[in-house]
């Protein structure tokens, strides 16, 4: 019988959905389960968004351009002009989400063998997308006790090694919500021209800043050609079906080999096109209102998480995740036995395992990630469940 490629051995399985089997399971036992597991909102999607793609007229729907249409790429012009970031519509290529935006980042400035510096804990899926390109993630580990702080300059220039080609961030983050300063972007910068490296820098989460004010790197003086912004509608309109995202750079040799990915794959999905200029047409106070509602949230989920005995829990400054340590031996088998043999009031918990966004062995096994993407009743509906469990968890420890 033929065998599966070393490529398709050596692809991770996602961390942040191998419980849905035992979530799943519970719901059948008639369970309630509250999902903090995964980014997905349950902020409805604008109607005006929607209602463009209702009322969208045409008679075939055809291949757009590969770099995307027109229309939107110009339109996200003057998404990008109010935060000070100065581009022409033909330095975007619209991508199938950002998954699409990374990979083709990774396949147009890396070789295989190639490595790339991502401060860990890190978005899961990074190493997928590493695996695809055939290059390699090198961490360095930031920590929960600074809140996730960027590593210090002289980590980073340990891990660089003559294959070192680029540093990937995600600001803010995911999965720890911290918001990186002007002062560690700045860090970055120098890094990034001492050694002559891509900045990969992934802003799904721009508008949700709560502690700081976000600064893009495409705003770092002298890496013009240096930055590939990572971009999606994913988070920002809660359209995480639409799988529409952009590669946006300055560099114009990154384009063109980017071009050419794009057009093997034909085209970005035309309604989701549809739908992303029409987002950029929103009232100016859209955000304002859903960022104060995911604030509250995170007050809300950090407060409780921090109330419970023996967790830990930092205040993330943006996006909508948070990490708690907590007082267990082993956050994958928590993750799975609150699942599969732990109810209160027929109500329970879905989690990440913080491991899955590690990569060295043994780091985050005390560690979850939670998505505050519920109602704050929900939220601390769940949090009762979380502290019921952590009284009754057979490896809990005495943290």
């Amino acid at each position: 019988m033929p065998t599966i490629s070393q490529r398709g051995e050596q692809m991770p399985p996602s961390p942040i959905r191998k419980l849905v089997p035992y979530a799943e399971a519970a719901k059948k036992r008639g369970v309630n389960v509250y999902h903090l597991n995964i980014g997905q909102p349950d902020i409805e999607t604008p109607k005006q968004v929607l209602d463009a793609v209702r009322h969208s007229d045409f008679k075939i729907l055809e291949y757009s351009h590969s770099a995307g249409n027109e229309s939107y790429r110009r339109k996200l012009v003057t998404y990008y002009e109010r935060f000070n970031i100065a581009i022409n519509y033909q330095q975007i290529i619209v991508t199938t989400g950002g998954s699409e935006a990374i990979i083709f980042a990774f396949m147009a400035c890396l070789d295989p063998g190639d490595e790339i510096i991502v401060p860990e804990p890190f978005y899961a899926n990074y190493n997928g997308f590493a695996a695809e390109a055939d290059v390699k993630i090198t961490t360095i580990t930031s920590n929960i006790e600074t809140g996730f702080a960027l590593p210090a300059m002289a980590d980073f220039e340990k891990a660089i090694t003559p294959h070192t080609r680029a540093i990937l961030i995600c600001n803010p983050n995911n999965p720890t919500g911290y918001l990186y300063s002007q002062e560690e972007m700045e860090v970055l910068r120098q890094l990034c021209l001492k050694y002559n490296l891509f900045l990969f820098s992934d802003e799904a989460y721009r508008e949700f800043c709560y502690t700081g004010q976000h600064l893009s790197a495409m705003n770092l003086e002298g890496l013009e050609e240096n930055v590939i912004l990572i971009d999606t509608i994913s988070k920002r309109y809660s359209a995480c079906g639409g799988r529409i995202g952009a590669l946006v750079t300055k560099n114009q040799s990154v384009l063109d080999s980017v071009m050419k990915f794009a057009q093997a794959r034909l085209s970005p999905p035309s309604f989701a096109q549809i739908a992303g200029e029409a987002a950029v047409d929103l009232p100016a106070d859209y955000f304002d209102v859903i960022k104060a509602e995911y604030m509250s949230r995170r007050d809300t989920l950090v407060e409780r998480l921090n109330a419970i005995p023996g967790v830990y829990c930092p205040n993330p400054g943006g996006a909508f995740y948070a990490m708690a340590r907590l007082p267990i031996d082993d956050t994958d088998k928590f993750c799975q036995w609150i699942l599969e043999s732990f109810s209160y009031e027929q109500q329970t918990v879905m989690m990440a395992p913080a491991t899955g966004f590690y990569a060295t062995p043994g780091l985050g096994k005390d560690e979850v990630r939670l998505a505050y993407v519920l109602n704050k009743e929900d939220i601390r509906h769940a949090m009762v469940c979380l502290q019921k469990a952590l009284e009754v968890y057979p490896g809990r420890t005495n943290k």
